[in-house]
């Protein structure tokens, strides 16, 4: 079992990348494994580490079918309805509320 080289926050050498930076460039890590890691350290608790993966390594991200746009639309749509009301609320229901402010906050919507 061979070690991962660990690099120091923003000294890694050029052909790696996080995930995020590989999707900033539209692609992915396509099934290869972490190739190195970064750690960040911090005072009172362990470092913060990102993995690396290899850009020449990495494949295109796949593109969007109609399929897939259709059961990402219909996720948005089942996080904007209300579970009280069952109405679109325009934007995505807070997790802190769990249903539309005028339902959450009835005797504000009553106010003239």
């Amino acid at each position: 079992m061979s070690t991962l080289p660990v690099y120091r926050w923003r000294l890694a050498p050029d052909g790696y990348a996080t995930r995020r930076q590989l999707r900033a460039q539209d692609l992915r890590p396509g099934g290869q494994g972490v190739a190195a890691q970064l750690e960040r350290p911090r005072r009172r608790r362990g470092p913060l580490v990102a993995y690396l993966y290899r850009v020449d390594l990495a494949k295109p991200v796949r593109p969007m079918t109609p399929a897939r746009w259709a059961a990402l639309a219909k996720a948005n749509t089942a996080r904007r309805t209300c579970p009280e009301c069952r109405r679109d609320a325009g934007y995505v229901i807070p997790a802190s509320l769990g249903m539309c402010v005028p339902c959450a906050y009835p005797e504000e919507q009553r106010r003239p």
